[in-house]
């Protein structure tokens, strides 16, 4: 079972600051803030590929978590024919965060444990069936250095991305959340770093409701298993990879993430 949060308002995609590349209708979806519809360039949305990728990983149902707002996502795979995965529907009321957004997908769990990932970022396949796996708390970490060079993520990107600090045993240490210009050039630029994709068991919904607001006022995911790990005696697995991902966050992703998949075909 897989969960894919799916309800940010896309701030940074609204944002015009670059169309070089991007054809008239991928700039009208992403006028619209929702990342994962961006057509590609065989016409599929790209969040076909994301669902696709986790039925290669062995994912039989997949969980959208959406805001009411979203009837685009609705409509889609509501007529859309699937062959290899179910694909269900979550609302998460407003957008206060990703832990809130787990929450808005509890049903759906049903006492099971789940990968969650975002809805715009294109994780290799083996990474996901890592996170299937395991069957325990769990999170995907990425080399910075392989980020940048097999993926379309620059070094500036991936230096706000959240750090992860694994302990001697492989388990995760600490999570450092928008970590500051000279902590990351103290850091190794092999450290890994945090790509929102998890497993996560039942006690971790828990976690969520207890997560206090982050200084932006949102109920955070990173922030949900660091109260977790301190408050709740849970301890992540950590997968370590040296992978790229393509990430869709910005406009100006789009030509270069539809590039990329060109040749690649989704199969739901």
């Amino acid at each position: 079972m897989a969960v894919i949060l799916a309800r940010g308002v896309g701030t940074r995609m609204r944002r015009v600051d670059a169309e070089a590349g991007v054809t008239a209708e991928q700039s009208d979806v992403a006028n619209t803030g929702v990342k994962g519809m961006i057509p590609t360039a065989t016409g599929a949305p790209f969040l076909d590929y994301v669902i696709s990728g986790l039925a290669d990983a062995g994912i039989a149902d997949v969980c959208l978590v959406i805001g009411p707002e979203h009837s685009m996502v609705r409509d889609y795979y509501s007529r859309v024919v699937t062959r290899r995965v179910r694909i269900h529907f979550a609302i998460q009321q407003d957008p206060i965060g990703t832990a809130n957004a787990v929450l808005a997908a509890e049903s759906f769990a049903d006492g099971n444990t789940v990968i969650v990932l975002n809805s715009d970022n294109y994780y290799p396949v083996h990474t996901l069936r890592g996170l299937c796996d395991l069957g325990t708390n769990g999170v995907a970490a990425f080399e910075r250095n392989a980020l940048v060079r097999l993926g379309n993520i620059d070094a500036g990107r991936v230096a706000k991305y959240s750090l992860l600090e694994i302990a001697e045993d492989g388990t995760l240490a600490r999570i450092v959340e928008k970590p500051d210009p000279a902590f990351m050039q103290s850091s190794n630029a092999h450290a890994f770093v945090g790509m929102n994709s998890w497993s996560l068991t039942p006690v971790m919904f828990e976690a969520c409701r207890r997560v206090p607001p982050s200084p932006r006022g949102e109920q955070e995911l990173p922030l949900a298993a660091q109260f977790a790990i301190d408050h709740m005696g849970v301890r992540f697995q950590v997968l370590q990879y040296q992978d790229g991902v393509l990430d869709l966050s910005h406009r100006a992703d789009i030509p270069a993430v539809a590039a990329a998949l060109t040749g690649i075909a989704p199969h739901l």
